[in-house]
Order: C-alpha cells, then structure tokens, then sequence
C-alpha cells in the first residue's frame, strides 16, 4: 500500500470552503486536473474550482477505500463522494463511487490528477424533469 496515496487521501479528504489554501501543499502549480466535466490546468484555476465547488454545496465528504500505487510516482485512489447540493435530488445526500489516477513528482506534489466517474449518477439523475427521463432510459436499456 502506498504511503504516498494514503496521505495524499487523508489530507484531500480534509479540505472544505475555509482551507483551500492547502491545495498547495498537495498540488503542483502546473498540474493538470481531468474530470468527466472539467479540464483545468493550474493550481490557480484548481483553487478557483475548488472554491466554486464548495460554495455550491451544503455537504461534500470522500471515503477513500483503496490505494494502488502502479510503478514510482503513479498511482489509483477508489473512493465514495457522498453529496448534498441544494439543487440535486431535493437536497439529499447522493452518493458515488469513483476512481482517481495520480501521477506525482519527486517533490510529492501531484501534477496530473484524473477523476473517473459517471456524471450521470452524480449530476443528471438529480435534476429535476431530466433526471426522471434518464432512469427511465436506463430502465429501457436494461
């Protein structure tokens, strides 16, 4: 088990609105953060998403439950994001199953960082009038 992707984990999972000034202290200036919604490139732009994400939600929580470090300075993070957003699901929490890939230089900052998840469960199943014609659609394919 890596060492790296467990301190990583533990220190992400503590950031919320008042502490993203310690997005430096795990994040390269350079990095370059992947997700099924956004491309962003720069520790700057990542404090200001980060900012933007955590002032549009009442709860947001990531229980990390496996850690892969693949070869030196790369590795894979599975985790559950559980969520409330005044918007989503009347307010209630959803949860989602994911996975992060991590690539880190011999500073042990992160310089790519690439969610994978389905944006599906985490975003459009929770709106209002869409939400209901998607899990209709997934019932019909399944």
């Amino acid at each position: 088990m890596s060492s790296f992707l467990q301190q990583f984990s533990a220190k992400f999972a503590q950031l919320n609105a008042r502490n993203l000034d310690r997005l430096g202290e795990l994040y390269a200036e350079n990095v370059h953060f992947t997700d099924p919604l956004h491309e962003i490139c720069g520790l700057a732009e990542l404090h200001g998403y980060f900012a933007e994400l955590y002032a549009n939600l009442i709860v947001l929580d990531f229980a990390f439950f496996a850690f892969d470090e693949v070869r030196e300075g790369e590795g894979y993070l599975r985790w559950i994001m559980s969520f409330r957003h005044p918007r989503l699901n009347q307010g209630q929490l959803i949860s989602l199953e994911g996975c992060t890939m991590l690539r880190w230089n011999a500073a042990g900052k992160v310089v790519r960082h690439r969610d994978y998840f389905d944006a599906g469960a985490l975003l459009y199943q929770h709106v209002p009038v869409v939400g209901p014609m998607i899990r209709w659609l997934h019932r019909r394919i399944a």
